[in-house]
């Protein structure tokens, strides 16, 4: 018990880029958010065990395990959070939940369409026996983001008619960027589409409450060799090469049509110079528009559509208020949130899920239904932009 509350051991599966990003939500959640359930940070593992040694210190692990099956079957570890490279999301997560262990993973949720079905179906099992899981799409606990939701599903923009969705970076531009694991498909499963066009994805589904129906898409791979990295070295161990072959896309176009009937356009791409993190929407409806850019994230565009010609236009919400999503935790109003809060207000709703004895949103089943739009776009590409129904995958 911890403040007469019961603890819920975590064991995190990875530490780079996610395992900083989710060590700090654990570390903090219970800070600020009066939680019916007290996370305790049990366990890290890593293939490297000095490295993995050091994370652990460094992020506030109590012991480490080079091994993830010893994880998996620790009794001091109730929630197993997978953030490795998706090659290796099914078999943690499957085997997690079948050791009775709630889990929560990184998107995209799998590298196929195949292993997110079996990852749906351990889901779907183990949910039966009152162990839960959830996928980390972080971007629906932006406030604005979640206010956009909330706005759309209280009839303010009427009809939804149209959709724009972009997800720009830049971080690859440069062609001697080193060959790392983000961009070979067998470790990623895609480049750009899967790691950022999943948000883009979700995020529409999400605030909409519609699904992609069908796609029409491109892709390209600008740049088609790199350097090897020092974990790609590998790969020339036989024959001396310096460089290695780009096996994903790094950038993906597509237009489709929702469920419900409104017309969209997704763009990911990781080679829009001058652009660092810009996870953009904007929804048309019948009665108004919203519009949002991460990169001004306590930021939400309204446009009213019932008002008269003299007062139309887009105005500026500052999502900040105690009455908007999340917001009561925090900071007083105008004292911004970033990026990390995403991930503290994930496992927030994670484990009041978990001691409610509820199915978190999104489920596997939601990352599933992401995987097979990014398996239609895939599909699309390759059959010269044919439109692909998501039911065909």
């Amino acid at each position: 018990m911890q403040d007469n509350k019961p603890t819920l051991g975590v064991g995190m599966v990875g530490y780079a880029f996610m395992g900083r990003v989710h060590s700090q939500a654990w570390r903090s959640v219970g800070a600020f958010f009066d939680l019916p359930v007290a996370p305790v940070m049990a366990v890290l593992s890593g293939r490297s065990e000095e490295r993995t040694a050091a994370a652990a210190a460094q992020l506030g692990w109590a012991a480490v395990e080079n091994d993830w099956k010893e994880l998996i079957v620790r009794d001091d570890v109730a929630i197993v959070d997978v953030c490795t490279p998706g090659d290796s999301h099914a078999e943690i997560a499957i085997a997690a939940l079948e050791a009775g262990k709630h889990v929560l993973c990184e998107k995209p949720l799998a590298n196929t369409v195949a292993e997110a079905e079996a990852m749906a179906a351990a889901a779907a099992a183990a949910a039966a026996r009152g162990v839960r899981s959830m996928v980390a799409f972080n971007y629906r606990r932006v406030p604005a983001i979640a206010l956009a939701r909330r706005m759309v599903a209280e009839g303010r923009l009427g009809e939804i008619r149209h959709v724009r969705a972009q997800y720009l970076q830049d971080w690859i531009t440069d062609p001697d960027f080193p060959l790392v694991w983000r961009l070979q498909k067998d470790k990623a499963g895609s480049g750009a589409l899967g790691d950022i066009g999943a948000h883009i994805i979700d995020t529409v589904a999400f605030v909409t409450g519609q699904q992609v129906a069908g796609v029409s898409a491109i892709t390209e791979t600008f740049v088609k060799e790199r350097p090897l990295a020092e974990e790609s070295a590998g790969l020339a161990a036989t024959g001396g090469a310096t460089r290695g072959p780009v096996t994903v896309d790094d950038a993906a176009l597509f237009i489709g049509r929702l469920t419900g009937g409104a017309l969209a356009s997704f763009e990911a791409t990781r080679f829009a110079t001058g652009r660092k993190n810009a996870l953009r929407i904007e929804i048309n409806g019948s009665l108004g528009s919203l519009a949002f850019d991460f990169e001004a994230m306590n930021d939400l565009w309204f446009h009213d559509q019932t008002l008269p010609a003299e007062e139309a236009g887009f105005r500026r919400i500052i999502a900040t208020e105690p009455g908007h999503p999340y917001l009561d935790a925090w900071w007083p109003p105008g004292h911004g949130l970033g990026y990390e809060h995403t991930f503290t207000h994930e496992v927030k709703d994670f484990l009041e899920a978990i001691a409610a004895g509820a199915d978190p949103s999104p489920s596997f089943e939601d990352g599933l239904r992401v995987q097979r739009v990014l398996a239609a776009v895939e599909k699309s590409a390759a059959e010269e932009s044919r439109f692909v129904s998501v039911e065909e995958i």
